[in-house]
């Protein structure tokens, strides 16, 4: 248990952190809608499904991880569908960052063939896919954790933090290899997908400048890849350091609850928004107006 003065600290931070990256990512959700030029077009809609996509997941464990020490206890039904929402947020990223690089290296080396693959009613289909892919594993937790335990268990109530397994050791272990089955899938598909992506892209280009400029886009989601893909060493990091500091697992939990799935939620969006010329300056444009209104009103 957790100190009065440690549990308000963590919940502080936990959620600052979760207000501050929304706010920012609102921002971006804003400056998308405000124009067509971006949801119309099937690069700037998978990336505003990253950021909700983000924001969501931000919102729900940050809530969740608040009520856990405000209400601990929760009927198991429904902390099981808030997990599911949770995990698939989660899943969802690596699919999508994916999905954008498939995109870049159509539109930079076959620019002929770019609006009849990548139409948005495509995309909208590939998020509707993600969003299946996303719900597997945690569909697959649910119906072995059904088999395992008695009906009467969905209605008793649990311990239900972004971090916790529906509260069933049995369940955990179960799944265990299920998970681990479609993280390798997940991991063998994208380090694939960019891999033959990098080459082709260097390839199909004769002009070195756009040459350049695709591998640097590619790579750059690979680097947002990497920092989302940090959540699934958090566990490995824990049963490192945990046996050696037993007395501060709570706080190794925390941390790396903290640095591998909250703060690259922020720098993830956040680089790729900034880096986007066009993007960056209808933002910057928008951000202009509401100072001048908001300079407007005080006057």
């Amino acid at each position: 248990m957790d100190t009065f003065e440690e549990a308000l600290i963590k919940n502080v931070v936990i959620a600052l952190f979760g207000i501050v990256i929304n706010s920012i990512n609102g921002i971006f959700v804003v400056t998308f809608f405000r124009s067509s030029i971006f949801y119309n077009d099937p690069r700037y809609i998978l990336y505003i499904h990253l950021v909700i996509n983000d924001m969501i997941m931000i919102g729900l464990t940050v809530i969740m991880y608040v009520l856990s020490y405000v209400r601990p206890l929760f009927n198991v039904s429904i902390c099981c569908i808030l997990l599911m929402i949770g995990s698939a947020t989660h899943k969802n990223t690596p699919l999508n960052l994916a999905g954008m690089a498939i995109e870049r290296y159509i539109a930079i080396c076959k620019p002929l063939h770019h609006p009849q693959i990548c139409t948005v009613h495509r995309t909208y289909i590939l998020i509707g896919f993600i969003w299946g892919v996303g719900f597997i594993p945690g569909l697959a937790d649910v119906v072995l954790l059904s088999t395992a335990v008695p009906a009467s268990f969905f209605y008793s109530f649990t311990l239900c933090t972004p971090v916790t397994m529906y509260g069933s050791t049995y369940h955990a272990e179960k799944t265990k290899g299920v998970q681990g089955i479609y993280l390798s899938f997940v991991w063998l598909i994208l380090v694939f997908t960019y891999c033959r992506v990098l080459i082709a892209a260097k390839k199909a280009s004769a002009d070195k400048v756009s040459a350049q400029k695709a591998q640097s886009t590619i790579l750059l989601h690979g680097a947002q890849l990497v920092l989302c893909m940090l959540s699934y060493v958090s566990p490995v990091i824990d049963m490192i350091f945990i046996p050696f500091f037993p007395q501060y697992r709570t706080k190794i939990n925390f941390s790396t609850y903290l640095l591998t799935n909250i703060l690259p939620r922020l720098l993830s969006p956040l680089i790729y928004g900034v880096r986007d010329q066009k993007f960056f300056k209808s933002m910057k444009s928008h951000l202009s107006c509401i100072a001048i209104q908001v300079e407007s009103s005080k006057s």
